[in-house]
């Protein structure tokens, strides 16, 4: 009884040592979704992002990342200074501005 036993628990004939490279496949293969899914699009909206805050110029109307519209009247290094309504300027960090946007959107009602 006891040689049967032992019988059984050998190793599986053309077993060989390449299941251990196989049983890895599935955990690349799911990164490599991952990869495209989620990483590589976020990474390209990052700097899409900073160079939208590379290219900022006086007198365009942006979206601060709190909701706030306003005319950019001055930058100084991380500091932008908008105008949200006639005479009165805001200064907001330049990582919050979180986007351009068109002019007409801004015209008065």
């Amino acid at each position: 009884m006891g040689t049967e036993l032992a019988y059984a628990m050998g190793t599986q004939p053309g077993g060989g040592g390449g299941g251990g490279y196989l049983s890895f496949l599935p955990i690349i293969l799911i990164f490599v979704v991952f990869y495209f899914l989620l990483i590589r699009p976020q990474q390209k909206r990052a700097k899409d992002h900073r160079t939208l805050l590379e290219n900022l110029k006086t007198g365009e109307y942006v979206l601060t990342s709190g909701g706030i519209y306003g005319r950019i009247t001055g930058i100084k290094d991380n500091l932008v200074t908008l105008e949200i309504s006639d005479k009165v300027r805001v200064k907001v960090n330049r990582g919050n501005i979180a986007g351009v946007v068109r002019s007409d959107v801004m015209k008065p009602d």
